[in-house]
């Protein structure tokens, strides 16, 4: 049997899962243990098949919307963790149902911070990508028209006021650091007064995964982004590896993805994962490459994570 080709991987640090996602995921787990199946989860609960199908197989049942849930159910519905317009628990709470609210508190934070915007009466921007979950929960916080929502550069550049000594703005949290930067930058050049966020809205999930790949991609000959189509924060991260001049950037949710043609001739992978995406795929990636090269493995680490956010009050082992 002829040896194995040697491959260099070089895995990025961090990757994966973030908090906000550990924390969505386990309150459907929490909810079923303790209330057993089915656990109403309204859209994805993280974008990410595996993740989905494996609370499905636990007796959790997704919907897109409310109306798609019996009126006289008991079962907990749970609203995912890109958040929701305030019209969803609402909604909820006038069919009577027991909502557990798995939004990210990173998410939450920019709801917030355009609700003071708006009670300030200022105009308010969204930087971000429409019919994106996220953007429409943050969009429908307010009343229709008092976002607007500023996708490109060039929208920056064309976008006309009402008054531009009264603006604000506010983020998507998964998109590219670099992106958002040029588009920031425009806006304030335009208009010196805008109010911005205190801390930054991208989060710090997006923000070290995206500088991790920033260093690994310039040095290896491929990299995988382990995660959805319809995961933002992981399609930014190939978007990053393809800017940073890696000469094959992909995205892939599973190994059965693979188009192997692409990683011909490559000495050395990068592998990263978006934050929605569990370590259980990259080990079988990883598994997937090692049947056909001899695997050199190091780690690039671009920031230490040790964010923890708590479960809704009602999951907490201590609830009354």
């Amino acid at each position: 049997m002829p040896a194995k080709p040697d491959l260099k991987i070089v895995l990025c640090s961090p990757r994966g899962f973030c908090a906000g996602v550990v924390r969505a995921i386990d309150t459907v787990e929490r909810a079923l243990t303790i209330y057993g199946a089915p656990v109403y989860v309204r859209h994805e609960i993280v974008h990410n098949r595996y993740v989905v199908d494996s609370l499905k197989t636990k007796g959790a049942i997704f919907v897109e919307e409310l109306a798609e849930i019996p009126d006289n159910t008991n079962a907990p519905v749970v609203f995912s963790a890109h958040g929701v317009p305030k019209s969803v628990p609402a909604d909820a709470r006038a069919r009577n149902f027991f909502s557990l609210d798995a939004t990210c508190p990173l998410v939450t934070k920019v709801h917030r911070e355009a609700a003071i915007h708006f009670k300030r009466g200022r105009e308010i921007l969204l930087i971000g990508h429409s019919h994106h979950p996220e953007v429409v929960g943050t969009l429908g916080q307010l009343p229709p028209g008092a976002v607007t929502l500023i996708e490109t550069a060039d929208d920056a550049k064309t976008f006309t006021p009402k008054d531009p000594d009264n603006l604000a703005f506010v983020t998507q949290t998964t998109l590219s650091i670099d992106d958002t930067a040029e588009i920031v930058a425009l806006l304030k050049e335009r208009f010196p007064n805008i109010n911005g966020p205190h801390k930054e809205d991208i989060c710090y999930a997006t923000t070290n995964r995206q500088l991790a790949v920033k260093k690994v991609a310039p040095v290896v000959d491929a990299l995988i982004v382990v995660g959805a189509p319809n995961s933002s924060n992981s399609q930014r991260l190939r978007e990053v590896a393809e800017r940073e001049g890696c000469p094959v950037s992909v995205l892939a949710q599973r190994a059965s993805d693979l188009d192997w043609s692409r990683f011909e001739g490559i000495k050395s992978l990068g592998i990263t994962a978006g934050a929605s995406a569990p370590e259980v795929i990259v080990e079988e990636i990883m598994g997937a490459f090692a049947e056909r090269y001899e695997l050199h493995v190091e780690t690039v680490s671009a920031a230490e994570e040790n964010e923890f956010f708590p479960l809704p009050r009602s999951l907490r082992p201590d609830a009354a």
